[in-house]
């Protein structure tokens, strides 16, 4: 039997939660969005628009493995609306440090989700 706490918040709640902590946790410019994943109640899908003239959109699904800890799964990485590579060195510094932050946000979101 399995014994996994989940979020206490409800799928779109939860999304709400991320949409409004996820500014304090990112660099000035950058933007980000998160939303319910359809799929799975237990995760959020964020993407994040890096600042400057980049042009970079990250995708990440967040899934909660219990209700305090997160697995980050990077889905897409476009420059210019453009799918691109996630294997140079840049896309993976901007990846690892966006992973940090995404973490950071569920550490903040721990009063909330977890009862």
């Amino acid at each position: 039997m399995d014994n996994t706490e989940f979020p206490s918040l409800q799928a779109e709640r939860l999304s709400e939660a991320w949409q409004e902590a996820l500014p304090s946790v990112l660099k000035d410019g950058d933007r980000a969005t998160a939303r319910a994943d359809e799929a799975n109640p237990n995760a959020v899908r964020v993407t994040i628009e890096s600042a400057g003239r980049t042009g970079y959109s990250f995708d990440f699904c967040c899934t909660y493995v219990d209700s305090r800890e997160i697995k980050v799964d990077l889905i897409d990485v476009e420059n210019d609306n453009r799918h691109i590579d996630e294997r140079s060195e840049l896309v993976q510094q901007l990846t690892d440090d966006y992973v940090r932050h995404l973490h950071e946000c569920a550490q903040s979101l721990q009063p909330q989700t977890h009862s």
